[in-house]
């Protein structure tokens, strides 16, 4: 099936700004809360929300086998088990609706009125009920820096990071969209010199440069995904901020890996961008020495030249980049990593979500993390204000966005945007 939306020439009768995330081309879908409290799965074009419940009852999908009810949900879970073909025809046609050529909604005013939000009339939701999240640890750099840190500089990766896509599994519960804040973590540490730790608030909480992917029902228990299948059942990509306690990580991550320091909060962008609008933007991922086993072994152009960005803006005071960084650094793909994932036999389900792990490019610019940008606190990074940051502070807002652009067309994914409050005070009875 051809994929009409990416058409670079293509043009819409709606309104979009220059340098929008958001063209025909792009075509993302969340689920919002109308001006009329009413949840409802849709998409996005400039800077308009389109009601997809609203276009279904109103006939716009006559030609295409969906449930009456499929976007009139509160999640996007149903619609992403209908799998690719489903998506694609309604992407197709969604394309087709608001082309500049197209009048069958253009003039008409009343459907208009109910099909269409300003994005200041809507309120984003988490865009799917997640059910299980796993935690990828897939940038080369990421994890040589951090090996060079805590371990033996002359030998930063571990024995089996050349050989799989280390994971771990998170939890889904609390993770939420952007505009949602987060509190600072409590937790036991160990202060530098201490023989026992201590309880308290995290003095070291840090933001994490991450993308995720959003998976469909891919197989039965017990059945694996074969790498090369592997891309068929990932419905789209969002930005994560997977959020992380340095200091409760440092004390609790061995023998299991992080729990305390990881499950407090992470956000993500609320609009899916499609792992079909994603197409253009292919590249080659990083050369993998050792040649991994078989059952990774890819082929093709399986990494993809996302733009990152990171910003930090203090209470009151203006937002300062402290990085830009690029999803192709990635040295494990996400084919890889579900492939890895599954190769036991585990389930994966529709609204699963798997992040990257930290996205770290080759130069200090580029690094994900402040970890690494401040170099565990020994290089604080000054901020527009005149402020230095060494982690991040409370009432701290990070927000990262990102986006790809090639042939004039730019497909972005909005922003994940997230302030960090003090921690919670128990109110007093």
């Amino acid at each position: 099936m051809p994929l009409k939306t990416n058409n670079p020439e293509k043009k819409t009768w709606l309104p979009v700004p220059i340098n929008s995330d958001f063209p025909i081309q792009n075509i993302p879908f969340g689920v919002f809360l109308t001006r009329d409290d009413i949840i409802t799965i849709g998409s996005r074009i400039g800077d308009y929300a389109i009601d997809l419940g609203a276009l279904h009852q109103l006939g716009y999908f006559k030609d295409i086998p969906l449930t009456d009810d499929i976007f009139l949900q509160d999640t996007l879970n149903d619609f992403i088990s209908d799998g690719k073909k489903t998506w694609r025809l309604v992407r197709n046609r969604i394309s087709e609706i608001f082309d500049i050529n197209n009048t069958e909604l253009k003039n008409n005013e009343e459907h208009k009125n109910i099909v269409l939000f300003t994005i200041d009339e809507i309120e984003m939701q988490l865009p799917v009920q997640i059910g299980d999240y796993t935690d990828f640890y897939s940038s080369k750099e990421h994890a040589t820096n951090v090996g060079k840190m805590f371990r033996d500089p002359a030998n930063a990766l571990l024995p089996n990071w050349l050989h799989i896509p280390v994971g771990y599994h998170g939890r889904s519960s609390s993770i939420v969209p952007s505009g949602t804040a987060v509190r600072r973590p409590m937790g036991q540490t160990l202060p530098a010199g201490a023989e026992q730790p201590v309880f308290g608030p995290s003095k070291l909480v840090d933001f994490e440069l991450e993308m995720a992917f959003i998976t469909t029902d891919a197989n039965v228990l017990g059945e694996p995904i074969p790498v090369e299948e592997a891309e068929n059942y990932i419905f789209g990509m969002v930005l994560f901020n997977d959020w992380s306690a340095r200091d409760i990580q440092k004390w609790e991550y061995v023998p299991l890996g992080p729990f305390l320091a990881k499950n407090f909060a992470s956000s993500i962008s609320p609009w899916i961008v499609t792992l079909d609008a994603l197409e253009p933007f292919r590249v080659a991922s990083p050369e993998q020495t050792p040649t991994p086993l078989p059952y990774l072994q890819q082929t093709g152009k399986k990494g993809f030249d996302i733009n990152l960005e990171v910003s930090i803006r203090p209470e009151g005071g203006k937002a300062t980049t402290v990085t830009r960084s690029n999803f192709k650094y990635m040295y494990w793909t996400m084919a890889q990593q579900l492939a890895h994932h599954t190769i036991n036999g585990c389930k994966v389900n529709s609204g699963d979500m798997m992040g990257s792990g930290t996205i770290s490019g080759p130069t200090p610019d580029t690094y994900g993390s402040m970890l690494e940008l401040t170099w565990r606190g020994e290089k604080p990074l000054t901020l527009e204000d005149g402020s230095t940051r060494k982690f991040i502070e409370d009432y701290d807002t990070v927000t990262i966005t990102g986006y790809c652009k090639k042939d004039n067309v730019r497909i972005g994914f909005g922003e994940v945007s997230t302030k960090l409050l003090p921690v919670f005070q128990q109110k007093k009875k």
